[in-house]
């Protein structure tokens, strides 16, 4: 296998270990506010909007320190590591307690961080300026196939109950942990990209060994390792007070919002419609699966088919940006403003049309699909801007996007949905306007360097 394949192999890889860990993590997190409200014990007082919100607040601190953990050790091992933080988290739902429950999330806001740094590290290495747009679809889309998979077992385990019993959430909890194990596990078999002049017995070199140096472990390698963490931390603060970051911020902090709201926030609103029938917790993962849909097809067709598209990245995030005010104001129409704060029983009351489960539906992809467009352009418009220091560039990116992900489940605790729904949308306008300037940027950088992808 020539070198462009192996790079290729690797980021297919990259995006199965995702698939697998996302399958059990989103999918925990779409259903987990509605599994605390009917969980049967006086011992438990946790909320899953407060513990999201934990969740990313730690991940926003901790982007800061996790190039230099990646650095250290490696984004193989990085990977695996929080892997298997986010498979702890997971689990504690077959037996919670409270403690547990907001220890895991602080434990996993720090793993995220790790994660998704080393996430954007491996992208960037396997990747050249013209195939980053490539390998930021593929990575995207098989990354959304979780979406799918997690919430059409959601769908088949839950369908016509009405309440989640303690068997139902053992059962589907200790599937999502052997799930999200088999994930952490495949990261092993990513492989360290050839340079220009290897061997072939250097081809098969994993990424255990850190890129600097000939991978020696002996005690006069470690001050070189500790200088390259603290030089990674101190161009993760450069990088973002440049022109182009504190620009894109809008943008990044934008996909931060509708994470929230896409991934906890409107599943909890379907489940809460006692008008869409006895089956409204089941269509929750239907919900889910709709918004999968949409990022898989966005993913594809914005990422992988990218090289046809000679007109750079804005037109995609209009697009983004049109098809989530479109779901906004249907959603503004279709569900009632007090469903993200509903008890167990959920809310009787009608927003401004007779609720109808397909218009639900019909937002949940369009949630998706307007999520893909923002997501893979950003990825790929800092895999190019950043490329000699991918790291801390997608550091910074998830620095901003989980501390925003933070407060809005910090008020998903208490704002009606209107003005959820209100947030969304000047946040939305700001950060695609913000876009099209870095855009306008990037495209005069990439006269300069004859690159032709997006």
């Amino acid at each position: 296998m020539g070198p462009d394949g192996k790079k290729l192999l690797n980021i297919v890889i990259l995006g199965f270990g995702f698939m697998f860990m996302f399958t059990a993590f989103q999918t925990c997190g779409n259903i987990e506010q509605t599994v605390i409200k009917s969980f049967n014990s006086t011992e438990f007082h946790g909320s899953g909007y407060t513990s999201m919100a934990i969740i990313y607040g730690v991940f926003s601190a901790s982007n800061l320190m996790a190039p230099s953990v990646v650095t250290l050790i490696g984004p193989q091992v990085s990977m695996f590591l929080s892997g298997i933080l986010y498979s702890g988290y997971i689990a504690m739902f077959i037996h919670p307690l409270t403690w547990s429950f907001y220890t895991a999330s602080v434990l996993v806001g720090v793993a995220a961080a790790v994660l998704w740094t080393a996430q954007g590290n491996v992208l960037a290495i396997n990747s050249t300026d013209r195939s980053i747009g490539r390998n930021s679809g593929i990575f995207w889309s098989l990354l959304q196939f979780s979406l799918f998979f997690g919430n059409l077992y959601i769908y088949c385990a839950w369908h016509g109950h009405v309440h989640i019993t303690d068997k139902d959430r053992r059962t589907v909890f200790i599937s999502l942990t052997v799930i999200s194990l088999v994930g952490c596990f495949l990261f092993f078999l990513i492989r360290k990209p050839d340079p220009e002049s290897s061997s072939g017995s250097e081809a098969t070199e994993s990424l255990l060994q850190t890129e600097s140096g000939d991978g020696s472990t002996d005690s006069s390698s470690r001050p070189d390792l500790c200088t390259q963490a603290l030089d990674a931390f101190v161009q993760a603060c450069r990088i973002s007070v440049t022109k182009e970051m504190l620009l894109l911020s809008a943008s990044i902090g934008y996909t931060g919002l509708e994470l929230t709201f896409y991934s906890g926030v409107y599943g909890t609103c379907i489940g809460a419609m006692t008008r869409f029938g006895s089956d409204a917790k089941s269509l929750i993962g239907i919900s889910g699966i709709c918004i999968g849909l949409g990022e898989i097809i966005g993913g594809g067709v914005f990422g992988m088919l990218n090289k046809k598209n000679r007109f750079g990245r804005n037109p995609v995030v209009l697009l983004g940006l049109i098809t989530h005010f479109v779901a906004f104001f249907l959603i503004f129409l279709n569900i009632a403003s007090d469903a993200p704060l509903a008890p167990e029983g959920g809310t009787d009351l009608e927003a401004f049309i007779t609720p109808s489960v397909a218009v639900a539906m019909i937002c949940s992809f369009l949630l998706g699909l307007g999520d893909s467009c923002f997501n893979t352009q950003l990825l790929s418009i800092i895999g190019f801007l950043f490329r000699d220091n991918s790291a801390p560039a997608f550091a910074v990116f998830k620095f901003i996007q989980s501390i925003m992900a933070a407060v809005a489940f910090f008020y998903s605790n208490f704002l009606l949905l209107h003005w959820q729904l209100l947030i969304l949308v000047v946040f939305g306008f700001l950060g695609s306007v913000s876009f099209f300037a870095v855009e306008w940027l990037a495209e005069s950088r990439r006269r300069d360097s004859d690159y032709d992808s997006i």
